[in-house]
C-alpha cells in the first residue's frame, strides 16, 4: 500500500474479523485495503450496483465475499464476527430522491435490521457511515456534534433515524459509533463524479467548464476518502470507551468551503478551464458547516492526511491520466443516478432496486476469494 493510504495502527491492537458492507463501492475500495493492510480479516458484502463503474481497476479482495443485498442479511451471516462496518447504502440525494420508499428501505430499515442482528449474533461493534448532511440546512456557523438535525432531503432523514434508532441498542455488548463523515472526495477504482470536488474537476477537465449548479454560496465540509478510511479504522481499534455510542465529525475543520470557493481553486488547478454557472442554478437549502475537533482530540491514532487543493490535483491527474472524454464523465460509469437508471431501463432493477436478473441474484452464496 501507497505512504498515502497509511494510517497508524494501535499498538498490541488484536487482528479483527470485520463484515465491510459496501465493500465494492467507492470508499470500500480504498478502506478494504487499510483494513487489510492492518491484519484484518475482511468479509465483504455488496449487491454489486457499480461493478465495473469508475475506473475499474484490480485491487485487493477481502478474505470472503457475500455477494448479497444488504436487505437480505441473515443472523448467520454475523456469527463469529467482531466488527460489522456499515457503508452500503443510497449513496447521495439525487439517487435517494428518484425513489424514498427505497431509500428509506435500504438506508434505513436495512440499516437498523444489520444493528439488530449484530448484536444478536454477539458482534461487539458497529460501526455506520452517517454524514453531515444530517445538518441540512443549518446556516453559516460552524457546527459540533450537538447541534441540531435539520435534514432536507430523504438521503440525509435516513442517516438520523439510522443513529436515533441504533443508538437505542448500545449496552455493554453492544457499541455502536456514527462517524458523521463531510462531502467525500478523491480518487478510487470505483470513482464517482457526483460529488462536488469530483465533479466540477470534471467538469473542468472534459469541458474546459468548470460548472457550478446552483448559486455557490453553500457551504460544505469536505473530506477525501482516505481519510473517511483513516477514520473508520481508528473508530475500530480505539478503546471502546472513547468510541461507544458516541458521533464524530469526520473531516478537518479547515476544509469547510463555499462551492463557488472550490470552484475557483479547481480552475486555478485545471488549465484553460474557466468558473461557469448552469443556466438553472439557484440557491441550495443544503448548507452547514462543520467543526471536526472532537475525533482529533479523542482519537490520536486518526491523522487525516489530505486538504481539497490536494485532492483537486489528484483527481484533475486521475482523469488526465485515464484520457477520461466528456461522454464518458457524464455517463452511468461515473454518475450513480444514471448507472441505476440504466438498470431499471434495462429491466435488472426493479422500483425497490432490487435485482431482477439471476445474473446478479440478491442472495448468492457466500464464496471464498482466491
Amino acid at each position: 500500500m501507497s505512504e498515502t493510504l497509511r494510517t497508524t495502527r494501535q499498538p498490541h491492537m488484536k487482528h479483527m474479523r470485520v463484515l465491510l458492507t459496501g465493500h465494492d463501492g467507492y470508499i470500500g475500495h480504498v478502506l478494504l485495503p487499510m483494513l487489510l493492510e492492518h491484519g484484518h480479516h475482511v468479509t465483504g458484502l455488496d449487491s454489486f450496483l457499480y461493478e465495473d463503474c469508475g475506473f475499474a481497476a484490480e485491487e485487493a479482495s477481502p478474505s470472503a465475499v457475500l455477494r448479497k443485498d444488504i436487505r437480505e442479511v441473515r443472523l448467520e451471516d454475523l456469527r463469529g464476527l467482531d466488527a460489522v462496518l456499515h457503508l452500503a447504502g443510497i449513496s447521495n440525494d439525487p439517487l435517494g430522491d428518484l425513489q424514498p420508499a427505497a431509500t428509506y428501505a435500504i438506508n434505513h430499515e436495512a440499516s437498523v435490521r444489520l444493528a439488530r442482528l449484530a448484536k444478536e449474533a454477539g458482534v461487539s461493534r458497529y460501526v455506520f457511515s452517517s454524514s453531515c448532511s444530517n445538518y441540512g440546512a443549518a446556516g453559516n456557523d460552524f457546527l459540533n456534534e450537538t447541534a441540531a438535525f435539520n435534514p432536507v432531503t430523504p438521503y440525509a432523514q435516513s442517516k438520523v433515524w439510522v443513529e436515533r434508532d441504533v443508538a437505542q441498542l448500545a449496552d455493554d455488548s453492544f457499541s455502536p459509533t456514527f462517524l458523521r463523515s463531510a462531502t467525500a472526495f478523491g480518487v478510487s477504482s470505483r470513482l464517482r463524479g457526483d460529488l462536488v470536488v469530483n465533479n466540477l474537476v470534471g467538469y473542468a477537465v472534459t469541458t474546459g467548464d468548470v460548472l457550478i449548479k446552483s448559486d455557490g454560496m453553500p457551504w460544505r465540509p469536505l473530506v477525501h476518502i482516505e481519510d473517511i478510511a483513516r477514520a473508520f479504522v481508528a473508530v475500530l481499534e480505539a478503546p471502546r470507551e472513547l468510541v461507544h455510542n458516541e458521533a464524530f465529525n469526520v473531516g478537518l475543520t479547515s476544509e469547510n468551503y463555499r462551492v463557488r470557493e472550490v470552484a475557483e481553486m479547481v480552475a486555478r488547478t485545471v488549465p484553460g478551464s474557466k468558473v461557469t454557472f448552469a443556466g438553472d442554478a439557484s440557491p441550495d437549502a443544503r448548507n452547514y458547516r462543520v467543526t471536526c475537533d472532537k475525533i482529533r482530540s479523542r482519537l490520536p491514532a486518526f491523522q487525516p492526511q489530505w486538504t481539497v487543493r490536494k485532492g483537486i490535483e489528484q483527481v484533475f491527474e486521475a482523469f488526465r491520466h485515464h484520457g477520461t472524454s466528456s461522454e464518458e464523465f457524464l455517463s452511468s460509469q461515473f454518475i450513480r443516478l444514471k448507472r441505476i437508471r440504466e438498470l431499471q431501463t434495462a429491466g435488472a432493477l426493479d422500483d425497490m432496486l432490487r435485482w431482477r436478473i439471476p445474473a446478479l441474484p440478491a442472495a448468492a452464496p457466500q464464496y471464498t476469494a482466491a
